[in-house]
């Protein structure tokens, strides 16, 4: 039979003081519950994180959808054409309906007239990254029209610095959406 060595690695003795404690801080293995801890916890707070951003998002988007919804009604009604608001003002219409932490800034319309529910498409203001105005048109249309309205929010992300993919836009901004189709009232 072949005698086999002591298996546990030993330590050099070192001979100054001074290296003695790293020497038993390298032996030492009553911190691997924390460095374990540390390795474990940053991928779960980032998931944990992402989660309650994307629940933001999701709540965010089924509040833009019910203030695009109340603002539409003065469109389909003829209250818009009636009062000749402008882009601007139905937009302030759009924020006027959503909560204090939507900035009335980020909010764009689009609204576009039909002649036939298959003839509507709709468009994507996206571009590089940007929202592009100049693909945002404002027709209230006339009575019996068919209108699609179109609102667009840019959403500030939070967790993007944290790498997830919540983003579509630059500056840590997603894109959210809201659409109103329907025919206007004979006003």
């Amino acid at each position: 039979m072949v005698a086999f060595p002591n298996t546990r690695s030993r330590l050099p003795r070192f001979r100054t003081p001074l290296r003695r404690p790293f020497a038993r801080l390298l032996r030492s293995e009553k911190g691997a519950a924390a460095v374990e801890f540390a390795i474990v916890i940053t991928p779960f707070m980032l998931s944990v994180f992402s989660f309650i951003e994307l629940g933001f998002v999701l709540l965010a988007q089924e509040e833009l959808q019910t203030a695009t919804t109340q603002a539409s009604r003065l469109v389909m009604t003829g209250i818009a054409k009636n009062q000749s608001l402008t882009v601007a003002q139905l937009e302030q219409q759009v924020c006027a309906h959503l909560d204090p932490t939507f900035v009335c800034a980020n909010i764009f319309v689009n609204v576009q007239t039909f002649t036939t529910f298959s003839s509507i498409s709709r468009i994507n203001p996206l571009k590089n990254g940007a929202v592009n105005t100049a693909s945002l048109s404002y027709s209230i249309g006339n009575p019996g029209d068919i209108v699609l309205m179109q609102v667009f929010y840019q959403l500030p992300v939070i967790t993007a610095v944290l790498g997830t993919s919540l983003t579509n836009m630059n500056g840590n901004y997603r894109l959210i959406q809201a659409t109103a189709v329907f025919r206007n009232e004979p006003y």
